[in-house]
């Protein structure tokens, strides 16, 4: 008993650091923006109010969350495919899938973006190239909308989403795969009604780490949106430095970081640990 105890209290020691960085890193921080949502510009609950009557700030709610929807199915997807290459491909394939996987996370999001509006805007390469073939006539609008954000944000998430996937994979069981390939099943029925279920922690760990991601994402929408594609993120920035509305831009962060919240509840509720790390 006297040992339990020594090592629960060992444990809250060495915990106490941390906890204490983050109450004072975040929690103390986050209380002062609940109370400026409260507050500013005069007390009461006229801001959230206005979050359930302001058609600007519910369009841009909507859209964030039909963007982040898209790519975390595309990100999810794509990130799928690259996976099952890193895991159960090849010496040769699963060298060159890591160095796709890795090398993203050496270059900032912010050359990331540039990197994509010379790809994508009128002038960019992809444009340049097509109207050279003669495949277009009048550059495509590629850029500065929301399938730009899309392209961007998922470049940017891809990585992200391996790794829980990853996790699961490799926790599989050959052997089962091994006997339902020895019932007869093909490859493609395997894959599809065994390999694919077996792994859907990882596909809802995955899913959720990247939408989260996407709520809040602000460079790569900034950039790529070119202010006609304003995403959640990017609306708070204006509301707290441009406008200045400091009362609204705080009750949408405290709206967003609750549902932030939620997600991450849900997260933890449904997914093993272990699928996560």
């Amino acid at each position: 008993m006297r040992a339990y105890l020594s090592e629960r209290v060992g444990a809250a020691v060495l915990m106490a650091p941390l906890l204490l960085f983050l109450v004072l890193a975040y929690a103390w921080p986050f209380l002062g923006v609940v109370k400026w949502s409260f507050t500013l510009p005069t007390p009461g609950l006229g801001q959230y109010n206005a979050l359930l009557t302001d058609g600007l700030v519910q369009s841009v709610f909507i859209r964030t969350l039909r963007i982040a929807a898209i790519v975390t199915l595309v990100s999810v997807a794509a990130a799928y495919a690259i996976t099952v290459v890193w895991v159960r491909g090849t010496p040769a394939q699963r060298v060159i899938a890591e160095f796709c996987i890795l090398v993203p996370f050496w270059i900032s999001v912010l050359t990331r973006a540039f990197g994509w509006v010379a790809l994508l805007s009128n002038r960019g390469l992809i444009n340049t190239w097509l109207q050279s073939i003669g495949f277009i006539s009048e550059p495509l609008a590629l850029v500065r909308n929301e399938f730009g954000v899309i392209v961007g944000m998922t470049h940017f998430l891809i990585p992200f989403a391996v790794f829980p996937l990853a996790s699961s994979m490799r926790s599989l069981d050959d052997r089962v795969l091994l006997a339902a390939r020895g019932l007869g099943s093909s490859r493609m029925r395997t894959f599809w009604t065994v390999f694919v279920p077996m792994t859907r922690s990882g596909i809802i760990g995955s899913a959720m780490i990247v939408f989260v991601f996407s709520l809040g994402f602000f460079v790569t929408p900034a950039i790529l949106g070119g202010g006609r594609s304003v995403m959640i993120a990017e609306l708070i920035y204006l509301r707290i430095f441009q406008s200045p509305d400091w009362g609204l831009g705080a009750a949408i962060s405290v709206v967003l970081v609750l549902f932030v919240g939620a997600l991450m509840a849900l997260l933890f509720r449904y997914v093993r640990p272990k699928q996560l790390i």
